[in-house]
């Protein structure tokens, strides 16, 4: 059987730099930075004391009273399928709903819920569990598909990925497999996740994976640069409207661009720490731009991974340079996640979003808070990581890289659409 073309039809998302596709593009090809001091508990003990919180979000504009029984990773993601969908213009009314699903990606799901129910209960163990009734709806990550198909009435593939940081770039090509296949006509793909709350912030402060710049959280994630001391915490959801290309055609849709391949791949290596050669980061790029009938040299830009950890960075640097070689020279790089921050299991999601408006718009958005004079030994910055200003330039083909503890790793690759 001949593999069916997917085409992106819709975007939506809520982030820390915006809570819709036009004011989050707005500040990310700006420059604009999400971070800052943490509001959603008192951090003041804490080593890490800011994130990158969604502000200003109304979780109850589309939920209403049903958000109290959900978690704030749900009202997300049910926010970012609201506004996708409405930019695809599907009418479902029109369409065949069991062809149509939901596959989103979430690395912790409610743990926020989780410790608010658990706190009163260890505090006095001897007055027995009072737990609510949502506890369990408000905790599991399969709520926000769930929610979404009900809202819809979609009766297709329905389920969640979970991958660590990797989690919303399984769901997306996921789905992109399901349309390939035949399974499905039309897939929302994304991903949701909100755990910036003591347990979050203060297991990676365990770790040693966020940075400690409480002095100037704006600037402290810094991809690429020497003096990077860990990632950001982010929040939020993004989802894309993935669609058969005859479909999407025949009703007239407007189409961002085309999915054309993917990779997935494990380090096999260690818990959270990179393969130092990149070997993961290697085989996942080069089976994606295999998969899309593609030579190294077609990419224009890739959305790295780029948390601003030390050996995370390096180790796709390296993975880069082995996949790309003098090619990596001519191509754009850039870590978003310097003004996003990382959305952990919806990281995917934000920056396939990105990746595709960057395509749109033919800008690369930059990598913030790079200075003269902190460049890393270990890193060669004759390549093109776009620091701190966005660049104007052709960009027909891009991809999106996304790793994650455990040594899973993701990559998708979008091409602007071409006719048949």
């Amino acid at each position: 059987m001949k593999s069916r073309r997917v085409v992106v039809t819709g975007l939506g998302a809520v982030s820390p730099v915006g809570n819709d596709i036009a004011t989050i593009w707005d500040n990310v090809s700006n420059g604009v930075s999400g971070a800052g001091p943490i509001t959603r508990f008192d951090a003041t003990l804490f080593k890490t004391q800011f994130a990158c919180e969604v502000k200003d979000f109304d979780s109850k504009a589309q939920l209403g009273r049903e958000a109290r029984k959900v978690d704030s990773d749900t009202h997300f993601g049910v926010d970012s399928a609201v506004q996708a969908i409405a930019d695809s213009g599907l009418d479902f009314e029109k369409e065949d709903c069991t062809r149509i699903g939901v596959v989103y990606g979430e690395g912790i799901g409610g743990i926020r819920a989780l410790e608010d129910e658990l706190e009163p209960y260890f505090q006095n163990p001897e007055k027995g569990p009072r737990f609510s009734p949502f506890l369990i709806t408000k905790m599991i990550s399969d709520m926000t598909t769930g929610i979404i198909s009900i809202r819809y009435g979609l009766k297709g593939p329905n389920y969640v990925t979970t991958s660590a940081c990797a989690s919303a770039s399984n769901a997306i090509i996921d789905a992109y497999d399901q349309i390939r296949l035949g399974r499905a006509d039309v897939m929302l793909a994304g991903g949701s996740e909100a755990a910036i709350c003591p347990t979050g912030v203060g297991g990676f402060n365990a770790m040693h994976a966020l940075s400690v710049r409480n002095d100037a959280p704006q600037t402290a994630s810094r991809p690429f640069s020497k003096s990077r001391d860990g990632f950001v915490i982010g929040e939020g959801a993004a989802c894309l409207v993935l669609e058969e290309y005859e479909h999407a055609v025949a009703r007239g849709a407007k189409i961002y661009a085309e999915l054309v391949g993917s990779g997935l791949t494990a380090d096999a290596h260690h818990m959270t720490a990179p393969h130092p050669e990149g070997d993961g980061a290697i085989r996942v790029m080069q089976n994606a731009i295999e998969e899309a009938g593609l030579k190294p040299e077609d990419v224009d830009y890739i959305n790295v991974h780029g948390t601003s950890t030390y050996a995370g960075d390096i180790a796709e640097v390296k993975a880069i340079k082995s996949v790309f070689g003098e090619h990596a020279y001519k191509l754009n790089i850039s870590s978003t996640k310097s003004m996003t921050g990382h959305l952990l299991g919806a990281a995917g999601a934000l920056e396939a979003v990105i990746t595709v408006l960057a395509m749109v718009n033919d800008t690369v958005p930059p990598t913030i808070n790079f200075t003269e004079g902190d460049e890393d030994p270990e890193i060669d910055y004759n390549l093109n990581f776009t620091f701190n200003k966005a660049q104007k330039r052709p960009i027909n083909v891009a991809i999106s890289n996304t790793f994650g503890f455990g040594g899973h790793n993701a990559c998708i690759a979008f091409k602007k659409i071409e006719n048949r």
